[in-house]
């Protein structure tokens, strides 16, 4: 693409919706009680029911609507009292029936919003739907330079919430944190597990540019093919500098599907796209209209945990947690969790937090796993942290406890009496220990003497490693500056 200069891209604003397939987490599928298991053999969880043979009928998952209903709430939506299936038609080799069941123009949830870094960004809907089967190419990582495609199954019918957004979002940073909070609210009411790379939460996203004042809406692209966070903020940022470019040239934009190709950094053209689609919706015949009990909600309500957006201002007001830790916690779930059973178990949070934040988050990046797949419990990171207030061990003894414990876990206490790991503060036992060192680097001594005090850091050092870091620090700064200073 031609250069853009900044010039150009402050005479438009940008406008994104995003369309956020969720899938919801339940052991059987929305319509049939086939197995909803990632991963599994090809075309092995499938029934007459998903595969649309005749004369089968349908029959809700209720727990699909529990799941839909919840997420509604979280979302801040209208639950309706009246809701009903559709059909929508078309035609793919991944869609068996040649038709898809959703939900048209009576969805679950309606008119809801949630809070992006003080911004409200309005949500439309929150529909149900089944989700299609998967096109696996042979030959090539896609279509293109495939020989032939096999259609796995599997996927079909396995309930979707359908999130939708109006056109609020204005850059590919805030779509980003956009859908970064909505994958940690699903995750935290646990109806989906969020995970991009398998695709239980895919995002396609409208993107379209108008010029700064202007009300109309520009012609707009839909993205397509953004399996991860990142990928969408590229995609998106990419899709804005083209739509600039093109209009800039006097080029006209074209309503039109496009993909991400994540090795290229581009998009490309999949298919033009109708000012209307044509899908000849109708009400499912073989599912009757659902009606919503408001004591049903209110029970459902009633079961949700705190929320993402909650416990960061718990975490902020009552922890005294900074804005940037705060986020990074919540925005862990199972750190955050972690976290809340530490102040549960009233132990010292602020060392807590230092510790997850700190040696804890370095091993968990390094491994590329999360706290709950570690052997760390609460309750050992609670007793190391006693060990430390109490004087028993020192944090550099800590720091080599810590990585035995995500590892094999146990008890932190049971460790340093096995290994003799407690601080050794026995003044006399120090002073043997000091007097060596002194004795052995008597040059050094005569410097510190004759006016280098930065030596002091050097003389520390060595007693610390001496004993192998188990000296008591505030007891080796005391007899290290008595000895020196006689």
């Amino acid at each position: 693409m031609t250069a853009i200069t900044q010039e150009m891209r402050d005479k438009y604003e940008t406008v994104i919706g995003l369309e956020v397939h969720a899938q919801l987490k339940t052991k059987s599928k929305i319509f049939c009680d086939s197995a909803t298991e990632f991963g599994n053999e090809h075309n092995s969880q499938v029934c007459p029911v998903c595969m649309g043979y005749p004369g089968v009928l349908p029959v809700l998952n209720k727990k699909v609507l529990e799941y839909a209903i919840l997420t509604g709430l979280a979302l801040n939506c209208e639950i309706a009292r009246h809701s009903k299936f559709d059909r929508k038609q078309y035609f793919y080799p991944d869609l068996p029936k040649n038709y898809q069941v959703s939900q048209f123009d009576m969805p679950v949830c309606k008119n809801g919003y949630i809070e992006i870094n003080g911004r409200v960004i309005r949500i439309n809907r929150a529909h149900l739907e089944e989700d299609a089967g998967k096109l696996v190419h042979a030959g090539a990582a896609g279509l293109a330079g495939s020989t032939y495609s096999l259609v796995d199954y599997n996927r079909t019918g396995v309930p979707l919430l359908e999130i939708v957004s109006e056109p609020d979002i204005n850059s590919p940073e805030e779509a980003r944190n956009y859908v970064e909070e909505l994958r940690n609210i699903v995750r935290y009411l646990g109806v989906c597990d969020g995970n991009l790379e398998e695709g239980s939460l895919r995002c396609d996203a409208n993107v379209s540019i108008r010029p700064i004042g202007q009300k109309e809406l520009g012609t707009k692209a839909e993205i397509k093919n953004m399996n991860s966070f990142k990928a969408l903020q590229r995609a998106l940022e990419y899709e804005v500098e083209r739509q600039v470019e093109l209009i800039e040239s006097r080029g006209k934009v074209v309503q039109e599907t496009r993909l991400w190709k994540e090795d290229e950094g581009i998009t490309i053209s999949m298919r033009s796209k109708e000012e209307a689609h044509d899908y000849r919706y109708f009400p499912e015949p073989d599912l009757v209209p659902m009606e919503i009990d408001a004591e049903w909600v209110h029970r459902i309500r009633e079961t949700m945990t705190e929320l993402p957006a909650q416990k960061r201002v718990r975490y902020i007001y009552e922890l005294g947690l900074s804005e940037y830790d705060a986020n990074v916690l919540v925005n862990s779930m199972e750190m955050a969790f972690f976290l809340d059973k530490v102040i549960d178990l009233k132990a010292n949070v602020k060392s807590a937090v230092n510790w997850l934040m700190g040696d804890i988050t370095a091993y968990l990046n390094e491994h590329k796993t999360t706290i709950d797949k570690t052997e760390l419990t609460p309750e050992s990171l609670v007793e190391l942290i006693a060990l430390i207030d109490k004087g028993t061990i020192s944090n550099n003894i800590a720091k080599k406890l810590i990585e035995p414990l995500l590892e094999k876990g146990g008890s932190a206490k049971k460790m340093v009496e096995e290994q003799g790991m407690s601080v050794i503060s026995d003044e006399g036992a120090l002073k043997d220990t000091i007097k060596k060192i002194l004795e052995t680097n008597a040059s050094e001594v005569e410097k510190y003497k004759s006016g280098k005090p930065q030596l002091f850091g050097f003389f520390v050092g060595q007693v610390m490693k001496e004993t192998k870091g188990r000296g008591n620090p505030e007891a080796i700064n005391k007899l290290l500056k008595e000895a020196l200073d006689n």
